[in-house]
């Protein structure tokens, strides 16, 4: 299944670069990026030859890169080490099978990389990398956050990035991992349902409909990626108007995967 919003995606190339000088400093977040982060985006993790992961990697390696012109970066996700993970962490996917190094900043030691870094931080620290990005600084929060402790950290993050810089938020998360016979577990019928609805409100810029999503339903099917939407939809309701400029979903491995594009009207 694929939602398209019909709007022209800009190239990096053409985007205009933004700058500091908005005389506004109330948060200042100018692009939301959204993706999956499933570890086989990674090549040394699947060996290469694998279309399915090679096509996933391209599309969250398209949409992070929407994010390269902004001079600042910070990410969401959850996992079960919470926390705030600044530009001097370095993690490895050494725990997926390959010991591949990541750094969240340029200056990040890599010989001191944390075995145990959690997987929504080393995806970053990946994109990062490997479009060029400015340092990141990756929140991560537990997957069972309750949407109201999610709106509390929203806002809060929204508070922390007030100032006159221009920032990209990365949102990293998966949906239901129980579409069709390659699902994680047992099919479940509902996953279907769930994941149309959140590729709508990615499409729509429907923080209400992100902020209304039901966590004990996306728990019971695997939605990892349900808290850290909710936290976008506080985050995002502070400063200005959005718009979307891409939204799709594919399930090409039994999970759902989101990509959406955001950006200040």
């Amino acid at each position: 299944m694929v939602i398209m919003v019909p709007q022209k995606v800009l190239s990096v190339g053409r985007r205009r670069q933004l700058c500091s000088t908005d005389s506004n400093l109330g948060p200042v977040i100018r692009r939301v990026a959204v993706v999956p982060h499933p570890p086989l985006i990674v090549p040394e993790l699947t060996g290469g030859g694998d279309r399915d992961a090679d096509a996933v990697r391209a599309d969250c390696l398209a949409v992070a890169a929407s994010l390269v012109d902004l001079p600042r970066w910070v990410a969401v996700g959850a996992g079960d080490r919470p926390g705030r993970y600044g530009p001097d962490v370095a993690g490895t996917f050494r725990g997926f099978g390959v010991d591949v190094r990541v750094g969240l900043g340029a200056k990040a030691d890599l010989t001191f990389a944390d075995p145990e870094l959690p997987l929504p931080a080393l995806v970053a620290g990946w994109l990062r990398a490997q479009v060029g990005g400015p340092d990141v600084t990756v929140h991560v929060v537990a997957a069972d956050l309750s949407p109201s402790e999610c709106a509390d950290e929203g806002a809060r993050i929204a508070e922390e990035l007030a100032g006159p810089d221009p920032v990209g938020l990365l949102v990293l998360g998966d949906g239901s991992h129980r579409h069709g016979e390659r699902s994680v577990g047992r099919p479940d019928e509902r996953s279907s349902a769930f994941d149309e609805e959140v590729a709508r409100a990615f499409a729509a810029v429907d923080l209400d409909a992100l902020a209304q999503l039901d966590p004990t339903v996306a728990a019971e099917l695997g939605a990892v990626g349900r808290a850290p939407w909710q936290v976008l939809a506080s985050a995002a309701r502070a400063g200005r108007p959005w718009r979307p400029v891409e939204a799709r979903v594919s399930t090409p491995l039994g999970v759902a995967y989101h990509y959406a594009v955001w950006e200040t009207a």
